[in-house]
């Protein structure tokens, strides 16, 4: 079977992470990606890995990972003659997506109007951080702003009440708000197939925030009244606490049928007098109790190394999980084994393969992301330009 987005031409201008990691999915499946990027130093998300705090590399990792399997063009969208090389590549596009400011957008001429009047298939993805409605509707946003701290995230995962609120983590809130822009994209293609027509699509880092945050969200959207968040060793349910164990790596209990549970867990942490305990003997003793229960399971864990407990817990049949570093994630056994972890092509550098599969459907092996312009010259000559345009094009800096 063909790739499934094979023939599909998409052109994205956008910069940093959520929309530009959305064509890297149409990517994966087999779409021809242009990446357009300003002239020098391209999109600035380039240099994001060299901000300080963030792990260090020979690599640019968060470009491999964003901008994979893509062509590079390098356009000045502030002139005129950048705008009309983008135009023409717009004309026989089946997707454009970007994620610059409303603004910037009428200023550059890619808004969807003017580009759906040179394509009417033509599939227009927009994301935004608030929105295109309402008074901040403009307002510059990221996924650590819009995503992370706008949707109560920020609040609701904060160790305890007490604590500050939680930093996130680079990206964490724009990969799955990506896959939402690419899930409106493949609804948008869908319809074209029916009605033949293009259409406007978007999404939103407040949207998806909401949309992550979802169970805590409905609650207050019910009027629920909300307990602040006690601290680990005052946690309701000892059960689904989170352990240190003697290497001092953790693991996470997320054990929900104790029915079945509690007595094998007593039997593995070497306890299996807390089964006739009276103070534990219901579901609801062990909720009243979970204070005293947790001092019990800390005490057990810290017994063994971590590996041990995996063991123990693992022929158990019992539902946990280690707390893994990244530094343990290229080593994930089953991360490799089941398709989540994927080498580039003709390369032993492993990349994180985009999160679904379709059965039949093969994926592109993943290139290394372009440089800044790095294809300008084909993608120009694809599109009717001759080598006397190209470098007229190059003589007035709107190409690079």
């Amino acid at each position: 079977m063909s790739k499934i987005f094979e023939g599909l031409k998409v052109i994205d201008c956008g910069s940093f992470i959520a929309a530009p990691a959305a064509t890297t999915v149409l990517a994966d499946f087999g779409a021809d990606v242009i990446k357009v990027e300003p002239l020098g130093v391209g999109d600035p998300y380039r240099g994001v890995p060299k901000l300080p705090g963030l792990p260090r590399s020979e690599h640019n990792y968060g470009w491999l990972l964003d901008n994979r399997n893509k062509r590079g063009l390098a356009l000045d969208l502030s002139k005129a003659e950048g705008q009309a090389v983008l135009h023409r590549l717009v004309g026989k596009a089946d997707v454009f997506v970007t994620n610059y400011p409303l603004a910037v957008r009428k200023r550059l001429a890619i808004g969807h109007d003017a580009l759906m009047e040179l394509n009417p298939r033509l599939i227009c993805a927009s994301f935004t951080g608030y929105g295109e409605t309402g008074e901040e509707a403009d307002k510059p946003g990221f996924d650590m702003t819009a995503w992370w701290a706008r949707s109560g995230l920020m609040d609701m995962v904060r160790t305890s009440a007490d604590a500050p609120p939680a930093r996130p983590v680079t990206g964490m809130g724009d990969h799955p708000s990506a896959l939402a822009l690419f899930g409106a994209i493949a609804v948008a293609l869908y319809q074209r197939e029916r009605t033949g027509r293009g259409s406007y699509v978007g999404s939103s880092l407040i949207g998806n925030g909401l949309w992550s945050n979802g169970f805590m969200a409905q609650a207050a959207l019910c009027g629920a009244s909300f307990t602040p968040r006690p601290p680990r060793e005052r946690h309701a349910n000892a059960l689904t606490c989170y352990y240190r164990c003697r290497d001092d790596r953790w693991l996470l209990l997320t054990i929900m049928n104790e029915e079945r549970a509690w007595p094998a867990l007593a039997k593995c942490l070497g306890r299996e007098d807390l089964v006739s305990d009276a103070r534990f003997a219901k579901q609801s003793d062990r909720y009243a109790r979970a204070g005293e229960l947790i001092a019990i399971f800390d005490e057990a864990f810290a017994a063994r190394d971590r590996s041990e407990w995996r063991s123990i817990l693992t022929a158990a049949s019992l539902i946990f999980e280690v707390v893994a570093s990244p530094e343990e994630i290229p080593n994930d056994r089953q991360a490799l084994d089941a398709g989540c972890l994927v080498p580039f092509d003709g390369d032993t550098m492993l990349t994180i393969d985009s999160p679904f599969f379709v059965a039949g459907a093969d994926k592109v092996k993943p290139r290394r992301a372009p440089s800044v312009g790095q294809h300008s010259d084909d993608i120009l000559r694809e599109a009717g330009y001759d080598a006397a345009a190209i470098q007229d094009l190059r003589s007035r800096k709107a190409v690079g």
